[in-house]
């Protein structure tokens, strides 16, 4: 396993967005914060989630969508049973059958996520799952200042008017 945080920013490529990823959930400590992380491979947003942990002293809580899932906020709130983590990590959105109806709900109760979720909440997607949010959730998917991208080294880019094409 290559250590993504101690690699050259000039020999590891996600070495600037693991260190993005990992100042935005520092910084927005004890505060609502929407963070997306794109990474299009399974393989490399494994090794960046096992080693994201290691660089921060808080808690950082990951939940696993279920295929069946059909709200997040709801998920969220059964899964945290009232804690407060220091960050959530929701990783699975492309397993999920019912992935409208999950982000139009979601779009829906946006508010309720500011109001009782007191800590940044990282979304890990790929490229469908960000259309698909731009699509059906645009009020919750503007919430989160910037992507954060996690890239094979031979993946194209993905520019912002191809996604705005695809949908």
């Amino acid at each position: 396993m290559i250590d993504l945080y101690s690699s050259d920013e000039n020999t590891h490529p996600h070495s600037i967005s693991l260190k993005r990823l990992d100042r935005a959930i520092a910084l927005s400590q004890g505060q609502f914060c929407l963070i997306f992380a794109c990474c299009n491979s399974v393989s490399l947003r494994s090794q960046i989630v096992k080693q994201l942990p290691v660089n921060l002293s808080g808690d950082i809580y990951h939940l696993f969508l279920q295929p069946s899932v059909k709200t997040l906020y709801t998920t969220m709130q059964q899964s945290l049973q009232n804690k407060q983590p220091d960050a959530l990590m929701i990783l699975g959105l492309e397993s999920v059958i019912s992935i409208e109806q999950l982000l139009t709900a979601t779009n829906f109760v946006r508010d309720d996520f500011r109001k009782d979720f007191a800590f940044p909440i990282i979304l890990w997607v790929n490229d469908e799952i960000m259309q698909k949010l731009v699509r059906l959730a645009p009020d919750f998917k503007n919430w989160a200042a910037s992507t954060i991208r996690f890239q094979m080294i031979n993946e194209p880019v993905a520019t912002p008017d191809l996604a705005y094409q695809l949908i």
